[in-house]
This record gives C-alpha cells, sequence and structure tokens, in this order.
C-alpha cells in the first residue's frame, strides 16, 4: 500500500491567512499524454462554466478570487501583476485566446480550476523529494524554473508564501507559478493535484471541484488508485 504524501501548512500561513483550506487528490497508475478531443471539451465546457457563473464580471469580482488578491498583498505580493493560478487560467478562458492546452492531466486540472475558480496544482510524487510543505520562504530556497528557453534557479522573496521539498521550491507566491522539476509531464503516472481555498470559498465547495477531478481521473485512467484526502 502507498503512502500518501504528506502535506502541512506552517503556523506562518496559517497566521496570515485563517481561512485558508486544501484538499488534495492523489493519483497513482495515471495515463497521460498529448490532449485528445476529450480533454479539450472539457476546456471548453469548463469556460462555458465560467461565463454564466461570472455573468459579465470580471474575474477578480469574485468573492473567493477577491479574498486571494486579499492574501497576495498580505504577504508582498502584487496581486495584479502576480495573479493567483485560477484568476490567471480564468482571465485566459475569456480571452479571445481562450485555454492553453497542455496534456491530458494538466488540461483535466486546469477545467476544474475554471469551471470551480479554485486555485488547484498538479505534481509528479515521483519528482518530490520528502514531503510539501506551504511556509513562508526565507529567501534563501532554490526554485527552478525556465527563462529564456534555458533552466534556470530562481530565489523566492523572504517571506513569500511557497509550496516546497527537501530540494526546494516547488511553487511560487502560493500557487502563482510551478516550477519545472515537480511538473506533470507526458511521461507522469504518479501525481498529487491540489485544491486550494480560502473564506468565503466553503468546505462542501471545494469537495464537489475534488470530487469532479477525481470522476475526471478516473474516466481518464481507469486503472488507476485515486485518494481523495480531506478538506485541512
Amino acid at each position: 500500500m502507498t503512502t500518501p504524501l504528506k502535506l502541512t501548512v506552517s503556523d506562518e500561513v496559517r497566521t496570515l491567512a485563517p481561512g485558508f483550506t486544501h484538499l488534495a487528490v492523489e493519483a497513482h497508475g495515471l495515463v497521460n499524454g498529448a490532449g485528445t478531443e476529450e480533454s479539450s471539451a472539457l476546456l471548453d465546457d469548463a469556460a462555458r462554466r465560467l461565463a454564466v457563473r461570472l455573468d459579465g464580471r470580471a474575474p477578480h469580482e469574485d468573492p473567493h478570487l477577491a479574498a486571494w488578491r486579499e492574501a497576495y498583498a498580505a504577504f508582498g505580493a502584487k496581486p495584479s501583476r502576480t495573479r493567483n493560478s485560477a484568476e490567471a487560467l480564468a482571465r485566459r478562458a475569456l480571452s479571445d485566446g481562450g485555454l492553453p492546452r497542455i496534456n491530458l492531466l494538466v488540461d483535466l486540472y486546469n477545467a476544474v480550476s475554471v469551471a470551480h475558480l479554485i486555485p488547484v496544482g498538479g505534481e509528479d510524487t515521483d519528482r518530490i523529494a520528502g514531503g510539501m510543505r506551504l511556509v513562508r520562504a526565507t529567501g534563501e530556497e532554490p526554485f527552478a524554473t525556465v527563462a529564456g528557453g534555458e533552466e534556470v534557479i530562481e530565489r523566492p522573496e523572504p517571506g513569500e508564501v511557497v509550496w516546497c521539498d527537501d530540494e526546494g521550491v516547488t511553487c511560487r507566491r502560493w500557487n502563482w507559478r510551478q516550477g519545472v522539476r515537480t511538473r506533470l509531464t507526458e511521461e507522469s503516472v504518479n501525481a498529487v493535484f491540489l485544491l486550494e481555498g480560502l473564506a468565503p470559498l466553503t468546505r462542501e465547495a471545494l469537495e464537489a471541484a475534488g470530487a469532479e477531478l477525481a470522476e475526471s481521473l478516473q474516466k481518464l485512467s481507469p486503472g488507476a488508485r485515486i485518494t481523495v484526502h480531506e478538506v485541512e
């Protein structure tokens, strides 16, 4: 039996955002690859659901995304320049270019993120060193990313909220930019998907999004072992 990936949230982050909750969907034995007509249809449907939900409003006017802007500002980020992942995707979904097509697994979790206006990230658990921790950075942690087509190492700002493992930062500014080291590729077979919420988002709404993602993953990979870890 596979041991669940350990996810912890530091007291410093809890103090910064007392309404923070998260839910993890862990999956083993997945099938990934290039996007398909089915995954593309999920993204198109998510964009339609988003338009109905917003009813003409801008994404940042949604109460949940407004709460994320406040959380970003609380640790020193400029929320209109470094948007949380759900707001950034929602803006793309409403643009003429529409949502990007990456690969099956990324398309699936992006669709859930857009439809529910919830930040969702996916990590390859075979590339994670130890557990994952949500902390306020010291500024010394390495973050592997790409600039100008070359892989480079950056450092977060001191006090920035980051997800990290034993080797360094996996995602900067909470859920703004994922690192290249643990991202899902077409070769990924084991993954953890993290859904994140802030008040006023309810526990039930977060769990509904997690259930939808788990169902989509099971359809994509009928033999996969999928576990939904409860909201914390």
